[in-house]
């Protein structure tokens, strides 16, 4: 692998900054750390090259995941034990928007972020980037099956947080 993009490779990470960012953001729930990620994604890819057997956009998400979780665990390991995590309180919904199932941006962003990391990035993949499971699992490196349940459980923690009862019909 040669470390130094073509201009074509330039080209083809220039046309995926927006759909990393959203990533990014999607992971992080902050514009800031999201640019930052995507800064740290876009660095990493200049300096150490992208694999020639890789297509642009799933490699980038992978490092762009990769650098979160790496961040995460540093700043685990520097946050102090007797820091509490901050808890979400409970929302109350209007019968009218209830009833139509609506929520609004805030209440789809608490949800979101009450969620752990791993369901939030693939619920960003295959709902927002259009990702299909095969696709998503790739980039995320992990099994469609896991995709799969993931995605599930993102489903019904977003059905849980705007009211309505997510277990089966019978």
């Amino acid at each position: 692998m040669d470390r130094k993009l073509t201009k074509q490779r330039q080209e083809e990470l220039v046309d995926v900054l927006p759909n990393i960012r959203r990533f990014a953001m999607s992971i992080t729930g902050s514009l800031a750390d999201a640019d930052d990620l995507l800064q740290t994604t876009v660095e990493r890819a200049l300096t150490r090259g992208i694999p020639d057997n890789a297509e642009v956009l799933p490699w980038c998400l992978r490092v762009c995941k990769n650098l979160w979780i790496d961040e995460m665990r540093s700043q685990k390991v520097r946050r102090d034990a007797t820091t509490e995590p901050a808890v979400i309180g409970e929302q109350v919904l209007d019968g009218e928007r209830q009833m139509h199932g609506e929520m609004t941006l805030e209440e789809v962003q608490t949800a979101l972020h009450s969620m752990s990391d791993e369901h939030r990035m693939v619920l960003e993949l295959v709902a927002v980037e259009g990702f299909s499971y095969k696709d998503a699992a790739a980039a995320l490196e992990i099994p469609v099956g896991t995709v799969m349940s993931r995605l599930a459980r993102a489903r019904t923690a977003l059905l849980e947080s705007s009211g309505f009862d997510a277990s089966p019909a019978h």
